[in-house]
């Protein structure tokens, strides 16, 4: 009896390789063809921050030039940056607004949406349309007799006539929240009240439990607005910088600045990363939020 052994030539193992690598790139291929739309819209939005990025590290010779890429790194740019401005006055005020802001609509806005959508009562739907009618309503229109109502009451020159007024609610997180809360089954406020919970009790305890990714959604989009506010904090925070916000202080230096691009683009970055950090962490929750605020009229 006699057993053959069959060795594989250096030839053929060569061939073997060949023929997974090109497994492999066929494989690549095809995943490149089927997200080519995916991945043209991903380049698209991901090149401004790339070049915001290199820019802010290169010198102020290199900047806005033909060469994209730094020759050398300078991180001191986003010391300069914090030399040559106020810029930790300006995140503590920004987040102050931001903060103080977002915690008082939702104190505000989440008991109405609430009543709007779960309570039966006469004028119910003229409330909602006024509601509605409010997000129609520009800024700009009402302006001059808001401003001189926080002069006459000596709160001009800062930033609690943009905090204060969001006790009375938002109209526009209001609406997301009645159409998300609108989907919550009644089965649930109903056993509820029969176990006997007040209106306030089975709000804390039963809905808002169920209305996290709506409330979060919303938290989101207002924190997001007077992050990025420019008109208000211009219109209230005074000529002091010692009042001004981010967006102001931004543009301000942005004005002195405006030769050096790789201080412009260093300070816009320190800005706009916080936000950009605190949407990939709560993107999942946001975006939840926001799909399921629309399932119902």
């Amino acid at each position: 009896m006699s057993v053959t052994v069959t060795a594989s030539s250096p030839a053929a193992l060569r061939g073997a390789r060949r023929a997974g690598a090109g497994a492999r790139r066929r494989r690549v291929l095809m995943w490149v063809a089927t997200h080519a739309l995916a991945l043209a819209l991903a380049l698209m939005f991901l090149a401004p921050a790339v070049f915001l990025s290199l820019t802010a590290l290169m010198t102020d010779e290199q900047a806005l030039t033909s060469r994209l890429w730094p020759h050398t790194w300078n991180w001191d740019n986003f010391a300069t940056v914090f030399a040559k401005s106020q810029l930790l006055r300006w995140t503590a005020n920004t987040l102050l607004y931001a903060t103080l802001g977002t915690v008082f609509m939702l104190v505000s806005s989440v008991p109405v949406a609430y009543a709007l959508a779960r309570f039966r009562f006469r004028g119910r739907r003229p409330a909602f349309l006024l509601v509605i009618t409010t997000m129609m309503l520009p800024p700009q229109v009402v302006a001059v007799p808001v401003y001189l109502l926080w002069a006459r009451a000596g709160l001009t020159d800062s930033l609690w006539p943009l905090i204060l007024p969001m006790l009375l609610g938002d109209a526009y997180s209001i609406f997301l929240l009645r159409q998300f809360l609108i989907t919550i089954p009644r089965d649930y406020t109903d056993a509820a009240r029969v176990d006997g919970c007040s209106d306030l009790r089975t709000l804390l305890r039963v809905v808002l439990p169920m209305a996290r990714p709506a409330i979060a959604a919303v938290a989101l989009f207002q924190f997001f607005y007077c992050w990025n506010d420019y008109y208000g904090p211009l219109l209230y925070g005074g000529v002091a910088q010692d009042g001004w916000t981010l967006s102001v202080g931004l543009a301000t230096f942005k004005a002195f600045h405006s030769v050096q691009w790789n201080l412009t683009m260093a300070a816009t970055l320190l800005v706009t990363a916080p936000v950009i950090v605190l949407f990939f962490f709560a993107q999942r929750v946001f975006i939840e939020g926001v799909t399921l605020t629309g399932v119902k009229g």
